[in-house]
């Protein structure tokens, strides 16, 4: 059956409901929502805690020999592997130098793990490599290292990518989840929802009028213009820009809920601010889902004082990444911990972090 926007929905999406059973892994541990916060706080912190770790950035800041490097490691699972917008790897490479990012570093080298279930084709491998060659030349950073594995047919479900980076962290920056301040401004760089849809119509096969296309990107060249905006020409950024996130899984959802738990502050959005493709939205009311826990792959969110927000948002519209950037909040000293967002109505709803898996393998 189509519908009059051109969407064929002949398929059974299935949003399973968490367990409470503790004694097995779901689908909704890889979510970035509820159950992937639990699974840290239970069996990683204990087991590796120490201070860098319990920051809980999107990368790890250490200081080596004066020089602060920025390190990060992540997994790559996407299915389909090809995407409209992308693939597998380009985005290990943008997910990866975007991570990087948002700690304020400079990308410089990254490392690539290939692991290859037995029978893949090879034509496909080399245009992966070669999609990831050219995002990383594009991104200005080298593959310096890397590995394979070849595992049985069966076992790998076609081909996975774990990537690591390094890069340097300017003096005067620190940005951390920890940092948000009450009156600060919510600024979110573009349209949201983009990428999960884009993977979910690729996958079941939906059909659109236009193509969605995944807005995967690296975020370093804006980050740097942000930072710029925000240093008014001091070496020192830290009082202007508290923080800054791409809200990948879990969306921009449990980025915010993230933040807010973090630096114990409320933070209230605003619905008519939030910038959304038609198709996407007309896509997740159809599904049933929402846009703001959907998956991202080239937006970030950042948390401004109220004194520098404007200068960053314009230097943010001027970047061709930012250019639909906009304010969509403000962090408030009441109800700490908790994320809200006004609607158009003039009520308000609370916006939780996701419980389940809404998109599995999107990243």
């Amino acid at each position: 059956m189509s519908t009059k926007t051109g969407i064929d929905i002949n398929f059974e999406l299935v949003c399973p409901t968490p367990l409470p059973a503790k004694d097995t892994i779901l689908l909704g541990h890889g979510s970035g929502g509820k159950l992937s916060a639990e699974l840290i706080r239970d069996i990683f912190l204990p087991a590796f805690q120490n201070p860098v770790l319990a920051r809980l950035d999107d990368q790890a800041i250490v200081n080596v020999n004066g020089q602060r490097l920025a390190i990060t490691t992540d997994s790559f699972v996407v299915k389909p592997l090809f995407f409209p917008g992308g693939d597998i790897g380009s985005l290990a490479v943008h997910g990866t130098v975007n991570d990087l990012a948002m700690g304020g570093a400079t990308p410089l080298f990254l490392s690539a793990a290939f692991i290859i279930e037995e029978g893949f084709s090879m034509d496909d491998l080399r245009r992966v490599v070669s999609s990831l060659r050219q995002a990383a030349a594009d991104a200005g950073v080298q593959v310096i290292t890397g590995d394979t594995k070849v595992v049985e047919k069966g076992k790998g479900d076609g081909l996975f990518i774990n990537t690591t980076g390094i890069g340097l962290v300017p003096e005067g920056v620190e940005l951390s989840a920890d940092r948000a301040q009450p009156g600060d401004k919510v600024l979110l760089s573009g349209s949201i929802g983009d990428h999960g849809i884009a993977i979910l119509a690729q996958r079941e096969g939906l059909e659109f009028e236009t193509q969605i296309q995944s807005d995967s990107a690296a975020l370093h060249t804006l980050v740097g213009e942000m930072l710029g905006a925000a240093s008014n020409g001091t070496r020192n950024v830290t009082p202007a820009i508290r923080c800054m996130r791409d809200p990948t899984r879990g969306g921009v959802s449990s980025t915010l809920n993230e933040i807010a738990e973090r630096s114990r502050v409320g933070i209230e959005l605003e619905e008519s601010s939030l910038p959304i493709h038609e198709q996407v939205r007309g896509a997740c009311e159809l599904l049933g889902l929402d846009p703001l826990y959907v998956a991202n792959e080239g937006k970030l969110i950042a948390i401004v004082a109220p004194d520098a927000a404007d200068a960053v948002l314009q230097a943010m519209r001027r970047h061709p990444l930012g250019l639909d950037a906009q304010l969509i909040g403000t962090v408030k000293r009441e109800n700490p911990g908790l994320v809200t967002m006004r609607t158009p109505l003039g009520t308000t709803r609370i916006v939780d972090m996701l419980a389940g898996d809404q998109l599995p393998r999107i990243c």
